[in-house]
């Protein structure tokens, strides 16, 4: 299955969101925090996601549409 890393920054006010769990839910995708930092102001999670091409492409859009940054990682590999 092909996998993604991003990096996704997210906004004050979606910090304590359950936005990555909503996500992989919604679309059937696996994520695999890699890195995390969490403060009050901001939040930043390095992520691996697997599953299918479009299910990928479809939770970033989703993401993005719910105003988290997302970022690709140097060095993202597809399968």
């Amino acid at each position: 299955m092909p996998k993604k890393m991003v990096h996704l920054v997210f906004p004050q006010e979606l910090i304590k969101e359950p936005a990555i769990y909503t996500m992989a839910k919604k679309y059937e995708v696996i994520p695999n925090i890699r890195r995390a930092k969490i403060t009050e102001t901001v939040g930043e999670v390095t992520l691996e996601l697997e599953g299918t091409g479009e299910n990928l492409d479809k939770a970033i859009k989703y993401l993005e549409k719910i105003n988290i940054k997302v970022e690709p990682v140097v060095g993202d590999i597809v399968e």
